[in-house]
């Protein structure tokens, strides 16, 4: 690769599973050596600790881990974008380590265009070191498949329009496509999210099926599709059938005559590497912000008063973790009303901290003081 160090941008809506794939990724990484640079929009890193809990459970320790994978947590703002002051010196001390660093991974935040990066590469101090290797978009299929992702017009629509214009946005700028949460989908379901897809944004080059949160890392790591007659075509040999489309595809009548990856050999589209600023300078409605309790909580009726928020305010994301009633971190992760409990890697670390509960909130012009008296009544505990 003339020595230059390979770079895949992850970018995708709020909750649409990147960390998950990232985290199944880094389980697949071989003897690959990885530096991982992971931005949230938020004061607290939740994603990094969860990359990092996977990376040491697959290296048996967090020091097994540690020699082949490097993590940079970008927990604040939005990665490369102009107010990013950390994104120039980081990318500057991994060349510096470049014959120990053998692909670059960089998951941006949810309500981010994959463009920002795309275009700090691009730079002269950049790309004598790094070469954009592939750009992939994730997608929660069910949430597009209820249409919660399409942009509605009007005034009353004004979540939906600037959820669906973002959405839009980051699958304009995808490489690859990676439908994900198709557990449980038949085949016309799988049909009916390429061809939404494709409609939306007909230039993307290749779609691929993440079954159960995996991806085959031969379909996001290598892929060299920014490198003239270098590109190729990725494959894994397992998923179910979608057809093979072009710009103004229809299903096949045969589906069983291709195998589960679309790759539609569409020429390299351009990616547009002036639009990111300019696309959050005109909607700067994407808020975020921490609430923190120093009470243990009952998580499930935490779980449940956040739902409620989500039903009645912008909330588009939460995650974060909540200590119970004996002491125990539990990740806590949303999207919109749908709110899951869990095992929290590495939350021994959190106990004994001084906030027994610290959550995440994202939205469209949502309110910290709602959402926190909603919170604080709802749960019987002080949230601020």
């Amino acid at each position: 690769m003339n020595g230059r160090i390979p770079v895949t941008v992850v970018s995708g809506f709020l909750g649409s599973g990147k960390t998950t794939l990232l985290c199944d990724l880094l389980g697949q990484r071989r003897d690959l050596r990885l530096a991982v640079l992971i931005n949230e929009l938020g004061e607290i890193s939740i994603d990094g600790a969860l990359a990092r809990g996977s990376a040491s459970r697959a290296g048996g320790s967090a020091a097994a881990a540690a020699p082949d994978i490097e993590f940079v947590d970008f927990p604040q703002g939005l990665i490369a974008y102009a107010d990013d002051s950390k994104f120039a010196p980081t990318m500057a001390a991994l060349a510096g380590r470049r014959g120990r660093i053998d692909h670059v991974l960089i998951e941006t935040s949810g309500v981010a265009l994959p463009t920002a990066v795309m275009a700090r590469l691009e730079e002269a101090q950049f790309a004598a070191d790094f070469v954009l290797d592939a750009a992939l978009t994730v997608v929660d299929v069910p949430l597009l498949l209820s249409g919660e992702l399409d942009p509605i017009e009007g005034a009353a629509g004004a979540v939906a329009r600037a959820v669906g214009t973002l959405f839009d946005r980051q699958l304009e700028q995808a490489d690859v496509v990676v439908l994900n949460k198709i557990d449980g989908l038949d085949e016309n379901g799988l049909l009916d999210a390429e061809e939404r897809v494709r409609k939306r944004a007909p230039g993307v080059r290749f779609i691929e099926l993440a079954q159960h949160a995996r991806l085959d890392a031969r379909v996001a790591l290598g892929l060299g599709l920014h490198q003239p007659g270098k590109a190729r075509l990725a494959r894994a040999p397992m998923g179910p059938p979608t057809p093979l489309p072009g710009m103004d595809w229809q299903p096949l009548a045969d589906s069983g005559r291709v195998d589960g990856h679309s790759h539609s050999g569409l020429s390299a589209h351009e990616h547009g590497l002036s639009t990111h600023t300019h696309f959050h300078e005109q909607d700067p409605g994407w808020l975020s912000f921490v609430l923190r309790s120093v009470a243990p909580q009952e998580v499930e009726r935490v779980r449940q008063v956040i739902s409620e928020v989500a039903a009645s305010e912008p909330l588009l994301r939460c995650k974060g973790f909540v200590t119970d009633t004996a002491g125990v971190p539990t990740l806590l992760q949303g999207v919109r009303t749908r709110i899951v409990c869990g095992g929290f890697p590495g939350g021994e670390a959190r106990q004994g901290a001084a906030h027994a509960g610290e959550l995440v909130f994202i939205g469209y012009h949502l309110s910290r003081t709602r959402v926190a008296s909603i919170l604080s009544r709802g749960t019987g505990t002080r949230w601020s």
